[in-house]
């Protein structure tokens, strides 16, 4: 009997809703729908996500809770790394694709379906991302992705699904919103243009507080532990602390500008109020806590490991290689970041960690010497730049020589 079984990456929103219909009325394929939830989904909304995917002819779903995993395999790697893609973009998007396809993978052996689908376009990254993941990991599954396959443009999407008497939002459907927990991508028409910004109504989360508030943010070895008073064993519930108290301010709103992986540039708006202030207070206090030549070796490593991530190419061993060398850095990040949160902007106030390298029992930056003298200062001047002053003396010499003509 021929397998007609197809796990669909389902997230419920148009290009989905569109694949779901499309492969069980057109393709007349048995579709098992498949939703990982990277911290994106509360239980009322998985609740109606079954239900819709149930009513647009899915013969099955299934919700595969991924957010600590997310987490531990991921997403603490980009806080010790301080990854922050073209110094604005925490990732938000890429980092959980590379989890939700190694998850809907595993659906795919479990169910033994012949198919797996998605809902990519044929314009962006997460195409690839998706496909190669599935290459490497069930390279007998056939892939499917109708609206990339189909060129479908959304407004050709919503004029399927209304011919088919679908009934949801299209007009929140004009933004294209992925939300999890590193933050949350937001694509529209303003996005596909150079000049122009998303409308304030496009994101998510509303500006509503005002008030200037200050913030403790604890990290062990590297790891958000805690909010002001409120302590956490994971840190994934510090996370979402954070971002409930640091989101109304707006905080983390941008367009990220990029090369995507299949070489056009790209724009997207995301909001990211907690992994903007984890990484900018992580990095603060790495500044105090690791030595210079610890600091430049991890920014290398970090912007590579950020672009192969970025790339979907987050199987590579070689990953693994630097996470342990971000592991193994984190000894010594642990304390306390002061913080304080202003609509639109946040500011870091200042450290505290009983590793702090800037201790006044040594000297005091602009004022005082205490574990060396002035004489150590003189020498160890002279000979840090022997070799320089070698090079423009020995080469003062041959400008000055006179030059010898030779008669032909």
């Amino acid at each position: 009997m021929q397998n007609k079984k197809v796990v669909l990456a389902y997230s419920g929103g148009l290009d989905t809703t569109f694949c779901a219909l499309h492969l069980s009325q057109t393709m007349g394929l048995e579709v098992h729908a498949v939703t990982v939830n990277t911290g994106g989904f509360t239980p009322d909304e998985i609740k109606l996500l079954e239900e819709r995917a149930l009513s647009l002819g899915c013969v099955s779903y299934t919700c595969l809770e991924e957010t600590n995993s997310y987490y531990t395999s991921c997403l603490k790697y980009l806080v010790f790394g301080n990854v922050l893609k073209n110094n604005s973009y925490p990732l938000s998007v890429s980092a959980e694709r590379v989890t939700q396809a190694i998850a809907i993978s595993g659906q795919v052996k479990k169910l033994g379906a012949a198919y797996v689908a998605h809902g990519s376009t044929g314009a962006g990254n997460d195409q690839v991302r998706f496909d190669m993941i599935f290459h490497i990991l069930i390279p007998e599954a056939t892939i499917l992705s109708p609206i990339r396959d189909m060129k479908l443009s959304r407004e050709e999407e919503i004029s399927f699904l209304k011919s088919k008497g679908v009934k949801m939002n299209f007009e929140k459907s004009k933004y294209s919103i992925n939300k999890g927990l590193w933050g949350t991508s937001v694509g529209g028409k303003e996005t596909l243009t150079s000049g122009t910004a998303l409308p304030e109504t496009a994101y998510p989360t509303p500006l509503t507080a005002k008030q200037e508030t200050n913030v403790v943010l604890h990290f062990s070895k590297g790891q958000l532990t805690g909010v002001n008073e409120h302590h956490y064993k994971n840190p994934v519930d510090a996370i979402r602390e954070l971002q409930q108290l640091a989101a109304p301010y707006a905080i983390g709103r941008d367009i990220h500008v990029g090369d995507t992986i299949i070489g056009i540039k790209g724009r997207v708006g995301f909001e990211a109020a907690a992994p903007m202030l984890i990484i900018k207070a992580h990095q603060a206090l790495e500044k105090h806590v690791l030595t210079k030549w610890q600091i430049y070796w991890k920014d290398q490593l970090a912007t590579w490991y950020g672009n192969w991530l970025h790339e979907g190419q987050f199987l590579d061993p070689v990953m693994r290689n630097i996470e342990t060398f971000f592991s193994d850095a984190q000894e010594k990040v642990s304390g306390q970041v002061f913080l304080s949160l202003h609509p639109y902007r946040f500011t870091i106030n200042g450290i505290e960690s009983p590793h702090d390298l800037m201790s006044p029992a040594f000297g005091t930056y602009g004022e005082m010497n205490n574990a060396w003298t002035g004489n150590d200062v003189k020498g160890f001047s002279k000979i840090f730049g022997n070799q320089t002053a070698i090079y423009h003396q020995v080469n003062q010499q041959v400008a000055a020589a006179p030059l010898i003509a030779t008669n032909e």
